[in-house]
């Protein structure tokens, strides 16, 4: 019962914070082109923030992102045109999900080549572990002797009460 209540609050907390985002005064009087304005937003990456859409960022650039989002919206551009404006602007890192092309193949590839990479430097350290095979020291005769004395020693008793 108590974490249904507490996961209900963090939901309306975290719903809240997300509405906050977009300012009264960057709303379109039409419903429909602001629903358009909220897709396009949450498709494009704040450049300042950490793979956040400027849907969500509170952030100052990407209020001037979402007012420019609108504009274009305004002006009658599609949502592909909108997205292409922006990527013309700020390049394809503005897309939350950017194109595969020439452009972007590290940001594809890079994943996977550093799983590769260090798959790679596990299986060699494995097998250099398993190559080297390790020999205890023999101990000296003063070790030895020390030992066998602690071996040979009985422990001690404790007295009767």
């Amino acid at each position: 019962m108590i974490n249904r209540l507490l996961f209900a609050l963090a939901v309306v907390l975290t719903s809240a914070t997300i509405a906050l985002a977009v300012e009264p005064d960057e709303m379109l009087a039409d419903p429909a082109l602001e629903a358009r304005a909220r897709v396009v937003s949450q498709q494009l990456r704040c450049v300042v923030c950490q793979n956040q859409d400027i849907d969500s960022s509170n952030a100052g650039i990407a209020r001037d992102m979402r007012v420019l989002v609108r504009e274009r919206i305004v002006a009658g551009d599609s949502n592909s045109e909108v997205l292409d404006a922006m990527v013309a602007r700020y390049g394809n890192y503005v897309l939350l999900r950017p194109p595969f092309n020439t452009q972007t193949y590290a940001l594809w590839f890079a994943p996977l080549a550093l799983l590769l990479l260090a798959a790679s430097i596990g299986i060699f350290v494995v097998r250099q572990a398993r190559q080297t095979p390790v020999e205890p020291d023999a101990l000296t005769a003063e070790e030895e002797n020390a030992l066998r004395a602690v071996i040979d020693t009985p422990p001690p008793t404790e007295p009767r009460q």
